[in-house]
């Protein structure tokens, strides 16, 4: 039931900007962190940013940390990513998910169809 849709993906050249957007349903979606993650190819996944409750709190990782932007608006149960100065390495299939953790590990709900985000001159 749980279900991301994620979108604003596409082609951008270096330096250039995007706008990622990530529409939830089937949770409460208040009372999650959330979090954006990327999977280049022949990498792992990777969470870039992550978002608390009520936007309270951020975190990024240092590869985004002063480029990208998270966001959330619980009214729309939805979450956005703001890329600015991209680089080729940020080429990656970009997924939003809920940041759960349980005793044997970390959580999650299905991943969506995530959004290709391909930085190319």
């Amino acid at each position: 039931q749980v279900q991301f849709v994620e979108s604003g993906g596409g082609l951008v050249q270096p330096g250039g900007s995007l706008r990622l957007s990530c529409e939830a349903s089937g949770l409460m979606f208040t009372a999650y962190d959330m979090g954006w993650y990327r999977r280049a190819p022949g990498k792992e996944r990777e969470l870039v940013a992550s978002i608390g409750i009520r936007g309270e709190t951020t975190n990024y990782s240092q590869s985004v940390k002063g480029r990208f932007t998270i966001s959330r608006d619980d009214w729309k149960s939805a979450i956005f990513l703001e890329m600015h100065s991209v680089k080729p390495e940020d080429t990656a299939m970009y997924y939003c998910n809920a940041l759960t953790t349980k005793q044997d590990g970390p959580f999650f709900h299905s991943w969506g169809q995530g959004t290709q985000v391909t930085v190319s001159a």
